[in-house]
């Protein structure tokens, strides 16, 4: 019997990628050409069975590529054909950081009326990161099912070795510490952020993390309390797998604790800050009194004093943190 080598990295089985429309439809008049089986799936402009691979190419721009012959198909259409960008298995030579034992720091809810703020760090090294990606990791934010975002985070919890710490309140609490911290949202998230790395931190001390940044002033280095740590900040870090693990991390908590203030409130709670959103409020206020509005929601959004019909507050003149 031949004697497999162990070192071999392993191919991709599962590929996803950002296009744009035109490239879309390159995509789907390659595969019509070749009269590659079509199937239907939910939120896919077209979705086709091939030769040792399935790809569906989704509304939202995000295409997906599952299969034996993933890598081949990836580097010689799409890549080779199509969009003219190879990157498949150049990872660790565009971003070698990416690969690096490092923590991953970012949040879910900010935005959001009804629901806390979560806060969440994660630590991983190079084995974890090319698990997870091989999984499909991504950012949260480009995920639309509760579903797949529980599966990511199952697998994230499952994995051994992995550091989650996450940090949050009950919406009464909430609002307690929003008016603690000055009625200023950036230096509450900066809070937990530091608390969340700091005990992140003391499970397993790494060399350095990044942060998804949400200010251009360096609030969370301010407040963390820990040694020989470098914390990097940018915008769009959930490029980097340990942050996009963090997002993950945040936004599972963040859906299970709506599911849980929506079984209170005796109706399905929308996220985000909409007309629906501030209708249901409404609801809300209507239901439990006017009282009962800061154990679901973020009091300080103007939708929320819009609910209650009180004067929206004056925005506050910037200042230096």
């Amino acid at each position: 019997m031949a004697k497999t080598d162990d070192s071999e990295p392993k191919k991709k089985t599962l590929y996803t990628i950002k296009l744009d429309d035109a490239q879309m439809d390159q995509v789907k008049a390659w595969c019509d050409k070749r009269l590659w089986s079509f199937y239907e799936v939910d939120y896919a402009r077209f979705a086709f069975k091939g030769d040792g691979v399935n790809i569906v190419g989704y509304a939202s721009g995000k295409l997906v590529v599952q299969g034996k012959k993933t890598e081949d198909w990836v580097t010689y259409v799409l890549e080779g054909e199509i969009t003219h960008d190879p990157k498949l298995g150049y990872d660790e030579v565009l971003n070698p950081e990416w690969f690096e034992t490092h923590a991953g720091l970012d949040e879910s809810g900010k935005g959001d009326l009804f629901g806390p703020l979560i806060s969440a760090c994660v630590i991983a090294d190079k084995a974890m990161i090319e698990k997870w990606r091989e999984a499909g990791l991504q950012d949260s934010k480009k995920i639309t099912s509760d579903a797949a975002i529980y599966r990511l985070e199952k697998l994230i919890r499952q994995t051994k070795g992995v550091v989650i710490e996450t940090t949050w309140a009950g919406m009464a609490k909430y609002n307690q510490l929003y008016k603690k911290f000055g009625n200023n949202l950036n230096k509450l998230l900066a809070w937990m952020h530091a608390k969340s790395c700091e005990n992140a931190l003391a499970k397993r001390h790494v060399p350095w993390g990044l942060l998804d940044q949400f200010s251009k002033q360096p609030l969370v280095q301010r407040q963390l309390k820990v040694e020989d740590f470098e914390l990097r900040m940018r915008t769009k870090a959930e490029s980097d797998p340990v942050v996009a693990a963090a997002s993950v991390i945040a936004r599972a908590e963040y859906v299970r604790q709506m599911e849980k203030l929506s079984d209170q409130a005796g109706f399905k709670l929308s996220k985000g800050a909409s007309a629906t959103v501030k209708k249901q409020g409404k609801q809300l206020v209507e239901k439990f009194g006017p009282d009962c509005l800061g154990d679901y929601a973020k009091l300080h959004f103007r939708t929320a004093y819009e609910v209650l019909g009180l004067p929206v507050p004056e925005k506050q003149p910037w200042q230096r943190y």
